[in-house]
């Protein structure tokens, strides 16, 4: 359940903590006093869109935080594994939002910082909220085999993840084929240019990475004769008579014939004299044998030179290098093998295409039973759901149609039917529900919804919306009764609905100073009666009114002390 919800600038909310308990909450209050910033509030939590809009002005930042307090096996916890967010066992969970003036968005999860889709996956575990734009998503045909896969999901789902996976195989592969089918009618001309291609690469007979080798090869031998001048140079000062090797075999000889007279300082000397001769008697023989060993060959230089120029050539048509070269030879020869078995490559294409249509056509038909036969229990449950919220005449089918066309959901179109009256024949709910009738519908499918996600904290934008009377007293009480499996909050103008809640929440406004201040109130008692007084009589809060208030607050206790 959610524990509490603290605000602090959001919009007309300069700060606010609620605490919450089991059962069914309600919001009420005038219009424009800041109801829908609670909603608003939650809807950030539960990873919805921010914007700085929603900051109060004068602020620079807008913060939610949320404490809940899910079941031990609540299936959040499995996500918060998948995810790798650390919980302990019976944990809290306290998600946090900020929005600031910059535009940036901040969310974490006990204290660990996370991404907003990480958010919403965590989110839809603990919060759903119903909004008036649901209302319009149930009349979109399209969203209605979401529903009844959600209703089906237990067994659905198992055979919607294989059909998926042959599905995409299916599509995939089918992509290639007709990609292979196009190229067939260029076959020929392809398979010119690519033997022409793998000729002239083959005829260059590269060996890897001998650009490399040839480039080093080339500067050394452009540059002969300046290696040679310098090298013998640095020789010649190092081994002729009077030259390095001689001045340090002078100063050793110097060192050895007065070393007796002080070993302590000039023995250590002395043996780096030593060494340094032999190391630089080594340099010395080592430039000898590479002065020797230099190579005056223009004959090779000019060989280089041309192969450097073959290799930078292939280099501008297949790659920037010569084992990218040799790999686009492989590639263009592979290419090729394809060609010479065009015909037997495209039959085997054309047989495993089929095979994994098949394979999804079989997948989808299972999909289409299970759907059928839990379609008319969907059907059903809305159909007693309605019957609980003033609509017994009701008649609701669930469609499924299939068709020959597979997409990511199979081959089945499904849609909701509805007559509201007898004798009047199924229709769309898009061509015949009221927008009373409507938030029924979906009062009722979130009535069976709620026990199959386990979603601990359900939020009721105003489902009351266009009814009245015994209309709206059956919506109090199914939200009445939802509230005693989880946690139900609704903010609603319906006194009917008010009176049934187990939490009464008043959001008034105050004016200070020119700016506007909302104050989020807990109603017990006599303060209750008051506001349900409000609801029924308008501004004026009369003794009858009181006596009306009174009395609707026991019958919904008598109500729910039934259950």
């Amino acid at each position: 359940m959610l524990l509490s919800l603290t605000i602090h600038n959001l919009a007309v909310i300069e700060t606010a903590t609620v605490h919450f308990e089991r059962g069914f909450h309600v919001l009420t209050g005038e219009t424009g006093a800041g109801k829908s910033m609670i909603i608003d509030a939650l809807s950030l939590i539960a990873g919805g869109r921010g914007s700085q809009d929603m900051i109060r002005n004068g602020a620079d930042k807008a913060v939610v935080e949320c404490l809940f307090d899910p079941p031990t096996e609540h299936p959040v916890w499995t996500v918060f594994d998948q995810l790798g967010i650390e919980h302990e066992p019976d944990d809290h969970i306290v998600i946090r939002r900020e929005l600031n003036t910059a535009g940036k968005s901040i969310a974490r999860i006990n204290q660990q910082l996370v991404n907003i889709s990480t958010l919403k996956q965590v989110g839809e575990w603990l919060i759903n909220i119903h909004g008036q734009h649901e209302h319009q998503s149930l009349l979109k045909t399209e969203h209605h085999i979401e529903l009844l896969d959600s209703f089906a999901k237990q067994e659905l789902e198992p055979v919607l993840q294989q059909y998926r996976k042959s599905f995409q195989a299916h599509k995939v592969l089918k992509k290639k084929l007709d990609e292979l089918k196009q190229q067939s009618q260029q076959k020929l001309q392809m398979i010119d240019i690519h033997r022409f291609q793998l000729d002239e690469i083959d005829s260059a007979k590269l060996i890897a990475s001998e650009d490399v080798k040839l480039e080093e090869d080339r500067v050394r031998l452009a540059n002969a004769e300046k290696l040679f001048q310098s090298v013998n140079e640095s020789y010649e000062a190092i081994y002729d008579n009077q030259a390095a090797l001689a001045r340090l075999n002078k100063a050793t000889s110097a060192l050895r014939t007065i070393e007796q007279f002080d070993e302590i300082t000039l023995k250590p000397l002395l043996e780096q004299l030593q060494s340094a001769f032999y190391q630089v008697e080594d340099v010395a023989f080592q430039l000898r044998d590479y002065r020797d060993n230099i190579e005056f060959n223009p004959q090779l230089l000019d060989k280089i030179e041309k192969r450097l120029d073959l290799i930078h050539g292939l280099k501008r048509k297949y790659g920037e290098s010569v084992d990218v070269i040799i790999a686009r030879g492989e590639e263009i020869r592979s290419q090729l093998v394809l060609f010479d078995d065009f015909d037997g490559a495209l039959e085997r294409m054309e047989s495993e295409v089929t095979a994994l249509f098949n394979e999804s056509m079989q997948a989808a038909t299972q999909l289409t039973e299970i759907r059928k036969s839990y379609a008319d229990q969907l059907a059903k449950e809305i159909v007693h759901q309605l019957k609980d919220l003033q609509m017994e005449k009701t008649t609701f089918e669930v469609k499924v149609e299939s068709t020959n066309q597979l997409d990511a959901n199979g081959r089945d179109d499904v849609e909701f039917l509805f007559s509201a009256n007898p004798g009047e024949p199924l229709k769309s709910l898009s061509k015949i529900a009221s927008g009373g009738e409507l938030s029924r519908v979906m009062l009722a499918m979130k009535t069976i919804f709620a026990k199959l996600e386990q979603i601990p904290v359900l939020v009721f934008d105003e489902v009351d919306t266009g009814v009245s009377g015994r209309a709206a007293q059956a919506i109090a009480e199914k939200l009445a009764w939802i509230a005693t499996s989880c946690q139900v909050f609704s903010i609603t103008h319906l006194p009917q609905v008010a009176c049934m809640a187990d939490v009464h929440f008043l959001i008034s406004k105050s004016m200070e100073s020119n700016r506007t201040f909302t104050q989020v109130t807990s109603l017990r008692e006599q303060a209750r009666t008051t506001e349900l007084a409000r609801m029924l009589g308008g501004v004026e809060v009369t003794d009858k009114t009181l006596s009306h208030a009174e009395e609707m607050l026991q019958l919904a206790i008598n109500k729910k002390q039934q259950w």
